[in-house]
Parts: structure tokens; sequence; C-alpha cells
């Protein structure tokens, strides 16, 4: 059997609003359906808030943008290379689409942005369009974004002997294709990550290997580097190591790298880094937390080890194991935050979407399972070779959107009522899909780990 879903986004209760002249441009994005400018003396514009979705084919080397207003496919887009990784800049106004075998990052523009008009951010519509600004680091791999930054490190290449590198870019960056983005280079490679705090980047250092306390090209340290005419500047490293370095998420106060022992947590104090050290609780066993998922409005960080969910609370520097599978032997495919972080989802390997959110017990945060919805009536073991269910969630309200490759459909779903309300049918396999449009402040620290 197959669900079918008409796309009804009246059905979200999304108010049209009517809005006189440029300056009475204001609202919540997430409730709005659009904005249409009258009686400025200009022709009237209407722009839809809903967002769009990048989706990648896996029938072909094709990127999919379509509308959420109504589900309509606005254009495909041929890309460069077959072997590609789909997330979202930092301002979520463009898809970034990475290619890590060719050394190779590039953009499409969603067409939905908006500008400072000083008393107020005024937003735009145009067609979605590929760029031809590209960057070519060595090997991009762990890609961030953060407070209106995406981050990019480039594991760079031992047998080349290309070093590793960092760039930091905004939306705006991409979007005069600046040729002046800052950058920090390495002198050895390594399979890194860094994150940035304001003026500050905190990246990943490996050290020699009659140092380092990590195994093949993965680095042990945490370096605090400082913007200085464009360059990252090196001004110290901190104090505690990290074995087997991989991962990082950090909100709005703390940065958290997984290491073999533990997670590693650092913040600023005093024009200082302080950093210390939580180490793994016994349900950890053997394995290593080395995925971590933060978020600005969120106390908690959420670590992954071997499949197994634990909840990092840097502030009182606990680690919790929690519960999350219906069944036995159901594997995650993707994880992540809500907009706003009042749920953390968890998509599986068995078709299920697996809410958890957090209940404040003396006074700290407690992730439980509360909800599990089923995206899929397929028959699960059909699912083809080398693909998997996947998810993405708008940074404008509680909704998240299911990519399904044996249905061949993506399905909205209202987080709030917990129910499917909206399906877009595709004619191609959808391998993976990335939200774009007006983001509201807050969103999550979203990482892509391009293999």
């Amino acid at each position: 059997m197959k669900k079918s879903f008409q796309l009804n986004l009246i059905a979200i209760s999304i108010a049209t609003l009517l809005l006189s002249g440029c300056n009475d441009t204001e609202g919540s994005v997430g409730e709005l359906s659009e904005i249409i400018d009258e009686d400025d003396g200009h022709e009237h514009e209407t722009v839809e808030l809903e967002g769009r979705l990048a989706v990648l084919s896996a029938d072909s080397d094709q990127a999919v943008l379509f509308g959420l207003t109504d589900g309509e496919l606005l254009d495909t887009f041929s890309l460069t290379y077959d072997s590609n990784t789909l997330t979202a800049s930092a301002d979520y106004r463009y898809a970034v689409i990475a290619s890590r075998a060719n050394n190779y990052i590039g953009f499409i523009d969603s067409g939905i942005y908006q500008e400072d008009h000083g008393d107020h951010l005024h937003p735009y519509e145009q067609a979605p369009v590929m760029l031809d600004f590209t960057l070519n680091g060595n090997s991009p791999t762990h890609i961030v974004k953060h407070d209106g930054n995406m981050i990019v490190f480039n594991d760079g290449n031992a047998d080349a002997g290309i070093s590793a590198s960092v760039q930091v870019l905004t939306d705006s960056d991409i979007s005069s294709e600046s040729t002046e983005i800052p950058q920090l280079d390495y002198t050895i490679n390594m399979h890194g990550v860094a994150k940035i705090q304001g003026e500050y980047l905190l990246s990943t250092v490996r050290r020699d290997e009659a140092e380092t306390t990590s195994a093949g090209t993965l680095p042990d340290q945490v370096g605090i580097f400082h913007l200085h005419d464009g360059e990252y500047e090196q001004e110290g490293v901190l104090e505690e190591n990290c074995p087997d370095l991989h991962g990082a998420a950090q909100n709005h106060e703390y940065v958290a790298f997984g290491c073999t022992d533990g997670v590693l947590i650092a913040h600023p104090h005093d024009d200082e880094y302080h950093a210390e050290k939580i180490a793994n609780i016994d349900e950890v066993g053997d394995a290593r937390i080395g995925s971590l998922y933060g978020h600005e409005e969120s106390d908690s960080m959420i670590g992954i080890a071997s499949g197994m969910l634990f909840a990092i609370n840097p502030g009182v520097a606990s680690m919790e194991k929690l519960e999350w599978q219906v069944a036995d032997g159901v594997a995650a495919v993707s994880y992540g935050f809500s907009h706003e972080a009042e749920y953390f989802l968890v998509l599986d390997n068995a078709g299920f979407l697996n809410i958890l959110s957090a209940h404040d017990h003396d006074g700290e945060a407690h992730w439980e399972l509360e909800t599990s919805i089923d995206i899929s009536e397929e028959d699960v073991s059909t699912m083809p070779e080398g693909l998997s269910f996947s998810m993405t969630a708008a940074q404008n309200g509680d909704y998240v959107f299911v990519a399904d490759p044996i249905a061949k459909h993506i399905l909205q779903i209202d987080l709030e009522t917990k129910e499917i309300i909206g399906d877009i049918e595709t004619s191609f396999t959808p391998k993976s899909l990335i939200w774009l449009g007006l983001a509201e402040e807050g969103h999550d620290d979203d990482e892509e780990h391009a293999h």
C-alpha cells in the first residue's frame, strides 16, 4: 500500500497578511503565507514564505528545487559531479553541494532572501539559479554553520602533500562571489572540524606521531585561533586533550568535541577559553561519541555513539543515555533538532520519525521519547541499495520534511500536532533534501559530514 496525502498548507493555519507599503513588512515568518507590497508606486510583489526544498536525485546527477506553497517543481539543475552531499548555507539562502572526492563545493541560490532596509528586513522571491561561484579546498568534509557563518574544514591529502585548511564564509560572501574569504591554513593534513565564536575559531590540531593520542589522521587537541586581517592566527591550545577527536557541536555558550574518553567542553571566560572533560558514563562502553548536535536555544547537546543517544549538559557537566528505539534492531539514519530545539528528531530505518522532547527536572532538561510517527507503508526491505529515508527541519516553524526513496515522495509533518499534513510526489528517487528560506533566529548547529 502507498500513503497518499494532498499538500494542504491551509491546514497548517498559516495566515496571509496583506501589508501596505515596504515599511510595513513585518511579522513572524513561520506564520505568514505571503507578503504583498501595495500602494508604494511599484509593481505588486508577492513573497511566499513557507520556503523551498532542494532535493538530490539518486537516479541522476541532478538537484531539484520545489516550492512549499503548492509543492511546485521550480527547476532542475545538472550537477558537475556524481558524488555529492547536500546542506544549506549559514542563513539558509543557498543549497550547498559538496563533492569531497572532487575538491568541490557549489551553490544553488534558492531565490528567497531578505535585505536590510534600515527599520526592517525586506523579503524577496526570485527564480532559483545555479551559481558560477565555487570553493575548491582539498577534500571538504565537515561543513558546519553557526551565527551567520558557514565553516568548511578541508581535510587535505597526505599522498598529494596537501595540508588541511578551514574556510569561513557568509551568505553575503556567496552572493558577492567574494575572493577574500577568511581562511586558516595548516601544515599537515587531518580529518578535523572547526567551530566559530565571534572573532575566534576553535579548530582541531593534529600533533606528530610521537605526541598524539589519536590514531590515523584524527586530531587530539583543539586550537584557539583569532582573526587578523582575513587570516586566523593561533593564540593557544585548550588544556584538555581529546583522543581520536571526531564531531563537534555548540550552543549559546559552549562548544563540545567528541573524544574516545568523553566529551571535551570549551567556553569563554574573562577573555580566555576554559576546557573540561565530561567523562564517558558506563553505558557508552567501548563506543565513542563521534557525532554531536547542538542548538542555540538548548542547554543540552545530543551525542551519538554507535547508534546510542546521549544527552550532554555542559553547564552541569552531565551525560545521560536516552532511550528512543521503538523496537529492537532499529537503526537511526538521520538526526536533528527542530527549529527552536523543542524537539530532537531521530529518523530510523524502519520508517519511523521518533520525536524526543525535553522536560525540566530540578532545573535540568531531561529528554524523553514523546511519540513515533510511521512515515512509510512501504516494505522497508525494498529500500534501494545505498539509500535511506532522509529528513530536513524547517527553520521557520515546527515542520519536518521526510523523503522516502521507496515511495518516491516527500512528506511534511507538523511537529506540534504530530500529523502528516502534506505530500510532494517526485518523479525521481530522492536521495537527500534540505530546507531553504527565511530562517528565524536561533537555528540549529547543523553539520554535514561529506564522505
